[in-house]
């Protein structure tokens, strides 16, 4: 294996830390604006590192482009359905949680 073999699996298992410290936020959170904070944040972190891990081992500037391309399309859709869902809970009434 070579180094860069080895930067891609590192790379790759922090996106993974993150993706699953955004699953323990969805869980853990008491209310859905956390909720949504925790899990758009961790994972577009995540997402953004097993992009580059997978860059790394790409075989053309093309596939890269590619996978770089997929994540910005996912952080836009992601921006996107945050601020609907936590627009509908506002409308809805649900309110912040407080100590």
């Amino acid at each position: 294996m070579m180094v860069s073999d080895y930067l891609a699996v590192v790379v790759l298992i922090l996106g993974a830390i993150f993706f699953l410290a955004g699953t323990l936020g969805l869980l853990r959170f008491p209310d859905v604006y956390t909720r949504l904070h925790a899990l758009t944040k961790a994972d577009n972190v995540g997402l953004g590192l097993i992009v580059i891990g997978l860059g790394i081992t790409s075989e053309s500037l093309v596939v890269a482009g590619k996978l770089l391309l997929i994540w910005l399309l996912v952080l836009l859709a992601g921006a996107s359905v945050s601020y609907l869902i936590a627009r509908a809970a506002l409308h809805k009434g649900i309110r912040l949680w407080k100590r």
